[in-house]
């Protein structure tokens, strides 16, 4: 008898930094590439219209970011906007001297473009680190401290950490870099489309891949009064020479609004789901729930396991059909453990990360929840570790 029974769905649980294409988004792009498939730089009544789509993606992605039109630039990726932020204010700032400041918890794009600026520079004692504490919260004063010593370019900061979800003190931190007349780089990555997008900022890197919307796109929003030089050559593209894919910016920029539309709806709904996962994995032995538990991002969340492989775990609930991440995984080709996780004094392995995405249910999480125990049992017999 041929066995009828349709496995489980898989849940995919992994969505910071590339979420599945919104809806409108995906219609948008099918838009797009029948009306905006020219070169927007052309003068012909096809390329038009292609610049038409462009402008009003960046005016609508400005409006969502509480930017000017004209200090919104797109970038190629959330990857090459925080790398080119880092570098031409760097450059152009040099006069100021070569001091960056960062928080230990930046992205790795921000840390690798500031280690490069600085040896740019001759001066690799000018990147100063700032410390965070175990929830993953910079330390205010001491970032306030350094943006004000003499020879600093430019500071970093997070808005929130996309790994533990901890969201930072972004307006005081500004204030402190205002009156010390430093520029500072808010990598917004992990808030927008979640959270309150920051107001402090002389520059802010946003991703659309996190809010919805398609690869292949980045933004970056510069305030004029911010001075930086290009270390590119000439290009009627200032910042991102080539311009990007008019039907990714005119679909990221509707994916915006349309998550902006009903974030406070889907803020409670996942905030709801994610304080249940805290209460329930908390019960689990030998578990660390990481990050603030209150003060964060409302989809994320982040747990290390003592005695187990974070990739080897990973590797069971993926065979039970749940994709999640893993802190401990996200530097996995050089065995190194997760930088954030090291820096917060936290378990850095046996880590599991959850990223919900809009359509996430509270279902999908139950089962996960439902699986995880046993899937951790398990790995910790693998490992010969059951019962310490």
């Amino acid at each position: 008898m041929t066995d009828t029974t349709t496995p489980p769905r898989r849940v995919h649980l992994d969505n910071g930094g590339r979420a599945p294409l919104h809806p409108l988004a995906r219609a948008a792009f099918d838009q797009a590439l029948d009306d905006g498939w020219a070169d927007p730089r052309r003068l012909s009544a096809e390329s038009r219209r292609a610049a038409v789509l462009l402008d009003g993606a960046r005016e609508a992605i400005a409006a969502g970011l509480g930017a000017r039109t004209e200090e919104v630039q797109l970038a190629p990726s959330h990857v090459a906007a925080l790398h080119a932020a880092v570098g031409a204010v760097a450059l152009g700032r040099r006069r100021a001297g070569a001091g960056i400041v960062v928080s230990a918890v930046e992205r790795a794009a921000v840390l690798h473009a500031a280690e490069l600026a600085v040896a740019s520079a001759n001066d690799a004692d000018a990147l100063v680190t700032i410390p965070v504490d175990r929830v993953g919260r910079v330390d205010t004063g001491a970032m306030a401290e350094a943006v004000a010593r003499p020879g600093v370019a430019l500071a970093a900061l997070q808005a929130a950490n996309g790994e533990v979800g901890t969201l930072q003190p972004v307006d005081a931190v500004h204030e402190a870099a205002r009156q010390a007349g430093v520029p500072l780089l808010v990598d917004a990555g992990a808030v927008v489309g979640h959270g309150e997008t920051p107001r402090g900022w002389d520059l802010l890197a946003a991703d659309p891949g996190d809010w919805g919307g398609p690869a292949g796109v980045g933004v970056l929003a510069v305030r004029n009064r911010v001075r930086w030089r290009r270390a590119w050559p000439e290009d009627a593209e200032p910042w991102f020479p080539g311009g990007v894919s008019v039907p990714a910016a005119f679909a990221a920029a509707v994916a915006l609004q349309s998550v902006l539309a009903d974030r406070a709806a889907q803020d409670a709904r996942r905030r709801a789901i994610i304080d249940k996962v805290r209460s329930v994995v908390g019960r689990i032995p030998d578990v660390e729930v990481v990050g603030d538990p209150d003060d964060r991002l409302p989809h994320v969340v982040t747990f290390s396991f003592l005695y187990v492989d974070g990739e080897a775990l990973v590797t069971e609930l993926d065979r039970a059909g749940f994709a999640v991440g893993s802190g401990s995984a996200c530097t996995s080709s050089t065995l190194e453990p997760s930088h954030v996780l090291a820096a917060m004094g936290v378990l850095t392995h046996g880590n599991v990360r959850i990223a919900l995405d809009r359509s996430t249910t509270e279902d999908d999480v139950d089962r996960l929840l439902a699986v995880l125990p046993g899937a951790v049992a398990r790995v910790r017999d693998t490992l010969g570790v059951s019962g310490l």
